[in-house]
């Protein structure tokens, strides 16, 4: 099976980081918990954060508002929607269908789903450029068919206590619980993402902030830039 990410033509966005220490990203080589499956084909960043919740100066606030408006009416009434059912309380990985993360490039998205909780997401296909986003914060999306898709969801609505394992050396998702394994399925993902997020290498911000002085020298011997400006 090949890894499907389908492409979107939308503008480019100004990525505004808030400070973060020069520290050794993590090495995602698995992760593990139980699942949450939210269904669907074409669930798009609008769904996944309601824009008028992106006005805040840093992204950890997003967690609560994630898929807000399906979650709640418009009394604010809870719908029943799968994130809030409490036999899936603190998944941390969430499956769904084709073309996830369409639409608008926000990385409010993956950051929302982050702060939720979730940490890792298993789908059909995804968008570009959330698939992107979302490698660079450290939430691996992974492909896999929609037959399996099928399969794991159903392990977790007989038992949502089932443990999931996306193990990103394999390219495998096992489920299992303390008495059996009851399955091991096949998942995709680009190698150059699958390399990042194993070695730690996943967000290129703080790589550059590691290596400051071999950027400065770069630039110096190309003559980009000039220590002696002052900026007006």
């Amino acid at each position: 099976m090949t890894t499907k990410i389908k492409r979107t033509n939308n503008k480019d966005v100004c990525r505004t980081r808030p400070a973060q220490n020069t520290m050794a990203l993590a090495k995602i080589v698995t992760v593990t918990g139980t699942g949450v499956h939210v269904p669907g084909s074409d669930i798009d960043t609008d769904r996944i954060i309601p824009a008028r919740f992106m006005k805040g100066l840093t992204f950890a606030p997003l967690g609560e508002f994630a898929f807000y408006d399906v979650r709640y009416d418009k009394d604010g009434k809870l719908t029943g929607h799968p994130l809030d059912d409490p036999h899936h309380k603190g998944a941390k990985l969430l499956l769904s269908g084709t073309n996830f993360g369409c639409g608008s490039s926000r990385e409010h998205a993956p950051q929302s789903l982050y702060h939720f909780g979730l940490r890792a997401i298993i789908a059909e296909s995804f968008a570009e450029i959330f698939f992107g986003n979302s490698t660079t914060i450290g939430l691996p999306c992974v492909c896999a068919s929609r037959a399996d898709i099928a399969k794991m969801s159903r392990l977790i609505g007989i038992d949502p206590h089932i443990t999931l394992k996306l193990d990103l050396e394999q390219m495998t998702v096992s489920c299992s619980d303390e008495v059996a394994n009851y399955g091991c399925f096949k998942v995709t993902m680009p190698e150059s993402a699958r390399t990042s997020l194993i070695a730690g290498t996943w967000d290129p911000v703080v790589e550059l902030l590691e290596n400051a002085a071999v950027v400065r020298e770069v630039a110096l011997r190309g003559g980009i830039w000039d220590p002696n400006a002052v900026a007006a």
